[in-house]
């Protein structure tokens, strides 16, 4: 059955808005692309924080909402008929504003969250509820620091004495970092990375413990891999909750609930409101 819209005499194909940024957001793009092509117009959304997002199928659209009810105003403004969420696991604010947006828009909405990490025998892992937390714990627990959380949670490792750190980011930051040039060194590079990569990066650095968001997924896993073969503690960002609503962790979920949701609102023959 092909699940499309009839407005005055015109065939409309369905609008799927994927809330992206992420390596599972463009996977799913480009899945849904190719099995629904001819009865969905896939549109994938980048917050803009990226200067050049790699190229998406469908189409891209870039910058934020400015809040829920901006969210719930674009859904019905560009018809769109369901919403997948696939930001960011620490993306918390912006889903959310979805949850809220979908809620008051009557729009069908699914969350694609990465399958979280869970320890192995020899991870030495330290939670934390934030980089703020995460930061007390230095000097103490060592003194040369593998950081990769991202530009915006630097501030709270500025003014740490005794330490190293070794950063590294996807794009080279538009601004100084908020710590002492003698007290760190910047790596721009984008993953996924392979763990003997890990491992040898952070010998030849002396890393001591390493710094991340417990953000789960097999994208980003190599530094633990890397960690626990060098016996290395790592200090993980605690994983904000997801918010209520259906959750699946495969693409294949999502297309499946895609297809069934197209299904039912093919039965009622209505674009969303």
């Amino acid at each position: 059955m092909i699940a499309m819209a009839q407005t005055a005499g015109k065939i409309e194909k369905r609008r799927l808005l994927i809330l992206g940024g992420t390596g599972e957001a463009a996977s799913l793009a480009r899945a849904a692309v190719e099995r629904f092509g001819a009865r969905l117009h896939v549109i994938t959304s980048l917050a803009g924080r990226t200067q050049q997002p790699a190229k998406l199928a469908g189409e891209t659209r870039i910058g934020g909402f400015g809040g829920a009810a901006a969210l719930a105003n674009y859904l019905r403004e560009h018809a769109v008929d369901l919403v997948i969420d696939a930001t960011h696991p620490f993306a918390a604010k912006i889903s959310a504003s979805a949850r809220a947006a979908c809620e008051d828009a009557n729009v069908p909405r699914l969350v694609l969250a990465r399958s979280p990490w869970r320890p192995q025998p020899g991870d030495r892992w330290i939670e934390a509820a934030d980089a703020a937390a995460a930061a007390k714990l230095f000097p103490v627990l060592g003194t040369r620091v593998f950081l990769t959380l991202g530009r915006r949670d630097l501030a709270a490792f500025a003014g740490i004495n005794g330490c190293w750190f070794l950063i590294r980011l996807v794009e080279s930051p538009k601004e100084p970092l908020p710590l002492r040039a003698q007290d760190f060194e910047l790596i721009v590079a984008r993953g996924p990375f392979l763990p003997d990569e890990e491992r040898a990066l952070m010998l030849r650095h002396g890393i001591d413990v390493v710094v991340a968001k417990a953000s789960g997924g097999a994208a980003t896993e190599a530094k633990l891999i890397a960690a626990r073969k060098l016996n290395r503690p790592m200090v993980l960002l605690r994983r904000p909750q997801t918010e209520p609503g259906q959750v699946v962790e495969k693409i294949g979920e999502a297309l499946q609930w895609v297809e069934w949701t197209l299904d039912g609102l093919d039965e009622t023959g209505l674009k969303a409101p």
